[in-house]
């Protein structure tokens, strides 16, 4: 549940073995490969804020995957259809072929989607692709909409020499009912009950990686060429743009400060994610996140600047 209800949330955390005296080791496992968006978690490792707080913090890539810090405050889940289809509703996907990974955020909350906006899904022929197809597919015109994750998918058009803006339309789910939370920082409940020292060491750090990257993109784009050389840092400090304008400066992050969420919005968030996974029970806001260990509100008021 929490994993999907976050769309394959940012990090998994894990003690390993009981607190030190100097130093606990945790193993921090990024929800994908490294993406700019990833910026405040490889930020505080290569500033050390992870180890001033006494944190020996090995970050691994990972392959999708109790919330204590909500990084992204708008969903990132979208419909992408060419430009020339000319569509102008989600109702007019009727008929259409759509394409994604199964097991996604995207995909699986559409039947939600069709049923809020008048679609009749059985209408639409579904195509499962692996994650790497679907964006080369659309483009040719194999087929005529893609379920995507707008951080990922925008820059893997870039990539394909197509501009996501003018050649596409997107039919962002918020836009349309889907009033959803998504990534964030989650840690393991056994860690949770005997390290809660470390866990707010973790959000202490991630918070102050954070609050530097929205006066700052430079020092974010050197934490990820230290992390992994290989990415394209132009286009990666383009998608941490991308994911600080459009998924975490929400007006809502103005009251609650970056890491917090409303919690009456998260059970409205559990129902959808519910009713898209089949889910019989859900889950209290409460048994999803954790803000106690979140420093004051002050500390976390949410301004960005572009530089």
């Amino acid at each position: 549940m929490k994993h999907t209800l976050f769309g394959a949330a940012f990090a998994v955390l894990t003690g390993l073995g009981p607190a030190l005296a100097e130093t606990t080791d945790i193993k921090f496992t990024l929800g994908w490969k490294t993406q700019g968006s990833d910026a405040p978690f490889l930020v505080a490792l290569n500033e050390g804020y992870f180890e001033e707080e006494g944190l020996n913090v090995t970050i691994d890539q990972g392959e999708g995957s109790v919330m204590v810090f909500q990084m992204w405050n708008r969903p990132p889940f979208a419909i992408a259809v060419p430009k020339e289809l000319g569509l102008t509703s989600p109702k007019e996907l009727e008929g259409k072929t759509l394409g994604g990974a199964q097991g996604t955020p995207t995909t699986r909350l559409f039947p939600v989607f069709a049923r809020l906006n008048g679609i009749d899904a059985e209408t639409i022929k579904y195509e499962s692709l692996a994650p790497n197809l679907q964006e080369p597919m659309l483009i040719r015109g194999e087929i005529d909409g893609a379920f995507t994750f707008t951080v990922s998918s925008w820059f893997n058009l870039i990539a394909n020499r197509k501009d996501p803006a003018a050649d596409f339309d997107w039919f962002n789910y918020e836009d349309y009912g889907m009033d959803l939370y998504s990534n964030g920082m989650m840690v393991s409940r056994e860690m949770l009950a005997e390290n809660p020292e470390a866990v707010a060491g973790l959000v202490r750090a991630v918070t102050r990686a954070t609050m530097e990257i929205t006066k700052d993109q430079d020092i974010a784009v050197k934490a990820i060429m230290a992390f992994d050389n290989l990415v394209d840092a132009d286009l990666e400090r383009a998608r941490l743009e991308f994911a600080l304008t459009k998924l975490m400066n929400a007006p809502e992050v103005s009251e609650t400060g970056i890491g917090d969420l409303v919690d009456e919005r998260l059970t409205r968030s559990i129902a959808i994610i519910a009713e898209g996974y089949g889910l019989e029970t859900l889950p209290e806001a409460s048994e999803i996140f954790d803000r106690s260990f979140l420093p004051p509100v002050e500390d976390r008021v949410f301004s960005v600047t572009m530089n």
